[in-house]
């Protein structure tokens, strides 16, 4: 280890032995995780996560001292989220008797002007899949592929995404994949306070109409919406949550994947929650 970063590394090992979670850190034996795309790789920590540090432990830490003995450190209590400020969408949102996916696109209409985004949109971006799917999606808004051709996570994304979904034994065409908003953001921005809020009630139709076992968001953004919270992804990625009935996970997003390769090891984990809750069996190679 370069001995420049020897006395922050020390210091963070202190403060996770302190936490109680030394060990940890210590039993991080590297395992096989595919990488969607073909061949398995090895991957271990955390590295390229955001809001993560992933490093060596040095020989002198206490975190050593603390896995040698033989009273096992307590597990680190679950997130606490907390929920934004203001009337729940949850509470907002009117359940319709008779609710179907075709009425909910149907009152959405493809010349929607609910929000500025209709400004910049070519179509609307409904969702795709199976009505009645185990599993469904969520993502945060449309981007230039997507805004082309009228279907979620159909460019370099989505492929990954299908790949991630193929890993499971599963194909797309059993799962349903949609996002938070229907149309495009700029630039491919993040979707804004004032448009989740006007779009997000048709995503909730969708769920509700769907009503799936397991809801996986992808991303910050979605995990967020449905959460009702504003604390960032790595405080609860990976962690189960009720949802109307349902299980809900969050993880990192496709295109964060496709930036940060490294991550995909904390993402097949979650995937593997799933396929456990579901009782799938990874796809054999």
């Amino acid at each position: 280890m370069d001995q420049n970063n020897r006395p922050r590394a020390e210091a963070w090992f202190r403060y996770a032995d302190d936490l109680g979670i030394g060990p940890y850190y210590l039993d991080r034996a590297a395992q096989a995780t595919p990488d969607f795309s073909g061949a398995p790789s090895s991957v271990s920590g955390r590295a390229g996560a955001p809001d993560e540090i992933a490093t060596p432990v040095p020989a002198s830490s206490p975190a050593i001292a603390a896995a040698a003995a033989p009273k096992r450190a307590p597990d680190p209590a679950p997130p606490v989220i907390q929920r934004a400020a203001g009337v729940s969408l949850f509470e907002s949102t009117d359940r319709i008797e008779g609710d179907t996916l075709d009425r909910i696109r149907t009152d959405i209409t493809p010349t929607c002007t609910r929000c500025k985004l209709h400004k910049a949109r070519k179509q609307i971006v409904f969702g795709v899949g199976n009505p009645k799917a185990e599993l469904v999606f969520v993502g945060e808004g449309p981007g230039r592929d997507e805004d082309e051709q009228g279907e979620p996570f159909v460019g370099r994304a989505g492929k990954l995404l299908t790949q991630m979904i193929e890993a499971m034994s599963l194909k797309r065409e059993d799962v349903y994949i949609c996002n938070v908003v229907k149309c495009r953001p700029p630039e491919n921005r993040l979707p804004e306070k004032d448009e989740i809020a006007t779009c997000s009630p048709f995503l909730q139709r969708q769920l509700g109409v769907i009503a799936p076992k397991v809801i996986c968001c992808l991303g910050a953004c979605s995990a967020q919406t449905l959460l009702e919270t504003t604390q960032g992804i790595s405080r609860f990625r990976g962690e189960w949550f009720d949802y109307r009935g349902a299980k809900l996970i969050a993880t990192y997003h496709p295109a964060y994947l496709l930036r940060n390769p490294a991550a995909k090891g904390e993402v097949w984990k979650d995937l593997q929650k799933v396929m456990a809750h579901l009782g799938l069996q990874p796809k054999r190679r």
